[in-house]
C-alpha cells in the first residue's frame, strides 16, 4: 500500500506499465466535473470510477481485495479514512472471490487506519486488503482499476 499525493506520483510510475497513463489521467482530467460512474480510460486495461457519497464507521467497513485490478483511490473531497492489512493475514473470508466483479471480502478487522485527505490517494495492490469510504462526512473520490 502506498499513501502519496499527485505531486509526487511520478515516484511511482515506474511500478507497473500503466501507471504513467493513469497518473497523467488523474492530472489533466477535469474530476471534479465528473458525475458518479464508470469511465473508461484504455478500455478495461485502465477505467476510473467516480464515487460520491456518505462515509460510514469503521464497523461497517469491510475488508476488500481484488485480484485482477491495482487500485489507485484518489480522494477529491472529504477524507477517506481507509482500513488497510495484508492479505496474508486475513484469515476470516466474508465471501468467496466474485471474479465477475474482482472482489472478495474478509471479517478480518483492518492492521491500521489511514487518513487519505483531498488531493491524496492509496495505491493497493491485490496483496493488500482494504476497508474504503470510512468518514463521518461525505466523500468524492475516483478509484483508478489499473490491470495487473
Amino acid at each position: 500500500m502506498i499513501l502519496s499525493t499527485l505531486k509526487d506520483a511520478d515516484l511511482y510510475a515506474g511500478l507497473h506499465p500503466h501507471f504513467v497513463r493513469a497518473f497523467e489521467y488523474l492530472r489533466n482530467t477535469d474530476l471534479i466535473s465528473l458525475q458518479p460512474g464508470k469511465y473508461a480510460v484504455e478500455g478495461e486495461e485502465i477505467f476510473v470510477i467516480v464515487e460520491a457519497c456518505k462515509g460510514r464507521a469503521r464497523s461497517e467497513a469491510k475488508l476488500e481485495c481484488h485480484r485482477r485490478y491495482i487500485d489507485i483511490q484518489l480522494v477529491l473531497d472529504g477524507v477517506d479514512e481507509m482500513g488497510w492489512k495484508s492479505l496474508a493475514e486475513c484469515v476470516d473470508p466474508k465471501t468467496d472471490y466474485d471474479e465477475a466483479r474482482d472482489i472478495r471480502f474478509f471479517n478480518d478487522l483492518p492492521a491500521s487506519w489511514v487518513a487519505t485527505p483531498a488531493g491524496s490517494f492509496c495505491i493497493f495492490f491485490p496483496d493488500d486488503c482494504h476497508a474504503p469510504l470510512v468518514s463521518d462526512g461525505m466523500i468524492r473520490k475516483v478509484v483508478m482499476k489499473i490491470a495487473v
